[in-house]
């Protein structure tokens, strides 16, 4: 930055952007814990220097792994070599800290605090902490708990906030699904061998869904079972769906459907009426309605209507521990 260059610093407003949080923020956090400029313009304005921001930067990614705003202070600060920053509190009195998740974090209700650092990372478009965050968070804690407590949570919680805000976050929005995604195919990539299942189950959005992050979620769960799986993803035409069903002869096939105007029960009926196998022998696959765009109606026979992750997932393994090895000899 030309600023610095010529040794004088950059403004609040300037550091703000760079970081990802606001300049009331980095003011509350230079009155609060000491975390502000060595020098002041006129003793009054705040230049920030690169060894100020270094100590911002580290105070961010403290905060994002959930640390408390005043430990986090003090340790940044003393990774820097600096000195504790006098309380401004009477003696005696306690500082009170910011709680975890306000300010510009999104609202994320009751998810535990160690989670929240993966809003406050998105909200900073902070790709790498994104892509750390979510790796540590499925390896410690699993698929169907880091989907179903913090992922979804999180993800509705960015949506609240720009229906809320005009529009606003957006792009917070479409970068954290981009990592969400990520992950979770990095997780359907490293799948195990399939221990005599044959038969896949079929993934796929009905026309006109472009929603596929659940689904996703899906097929890295079918793959951390050791369950073969094809993802077909966003609004796959009904011809195509019903080509790819003859085809594999799959022991179930999931229907994603986001809202009512995308659910198509009529196809969803058709294949579950598909047939394949020998003669004497033909079989159907299960379909599971995936979603809330099918809720509202009776479920018909031969389709189940799942209520989120796990109940898929355990659907699906008894379906698959149940079906036959070999092949299901499909239709061609």
């Amino acid at each position: 930055m030309t600023d610095l260059t010529h040794g004088v610093g950059v403004t609040t407003g300037t550091v703000a952007r760079r970081l990802g949080v606001s300049p009331t923020t980095l003011r509350s956090w230079d009155q609060r814990y000491g975390i502000g400029p060595a020098v002041r313009e006129n003793g009054r304005h705040r230049r920030w220097s690169p060894t100020d921001i270094a100590v911002l930067e580290e105070m961010c990614r403290l905060t994002t792994s959930g640390m408390p705003p005043a430990e986090a202070a003090r340790v940044a600060r003393a990774h820097a070599g600096q000195r504790p920053a006098p309380s401004s509190a009477p003696p005696g009195a306690s500082v009170p800290a910011r709680a975890p998740g306000s300010g510009n974090g999104l609202p994320l209700g009751e998810v535990h605090r160690e989670f929240r650092g993966l809003a406050r990372a998105a909200v900073r478009l902070d790709s790498p902490t994104m892509d750390t965050l979510l790796r540590e968070l499925v390896a410690t804690h699993g698929l169907v708990t880091s989907w179903e407590e913090v992922l979804v949570p999180t993800l509705h919680a960015v949506g609240r906030k720009w229906e809320s805000s005009g529009d606003r976050y957006v792009e917070v929005e479409h970068l954290m699904s981009w990592h969400i995604s990520t992950t979770l195919r990095q997780l359907a990539g490293s799948a195990r061998s399939y221990p005599g299942y044959t038969t896949p189950v079929l993934l796929a959005c009905v026309p006109g869904e472009q929603h596929t992050l659940a689904l996703e979620a899906l097929a890295a769960g079918l793959a951390e079972q050791g369950l073969p799986a094809r993802m077909f993803g966003a609004a796959v035409p009904a011809e195509a769906l019903d080509a790819a069903v003859r085809r594999l002869g799959p022991t179930a096939v999931v229907l994603w459907s986001q809202s009512r105007s995308t659910a198509g029960h009529a196809l969803a009926r058709h294949v579950a009426d598909t047939s394949f196998g020998v003669r004497g022998a033909r079989t159907h696959p299960l379909v599971l309605l995936a979603g809330p765009g099918w809720a509202g109606r009776p479920v018909a026979p031969g389709m189940l209507r799942p209520a989120g992750l796990r109940e898929a997932l355990d659907i699906l393994t008894r379906r698959c521990t149940a079906a036959p090895s070999g092949d299901r000899n499909p239709v061609g």
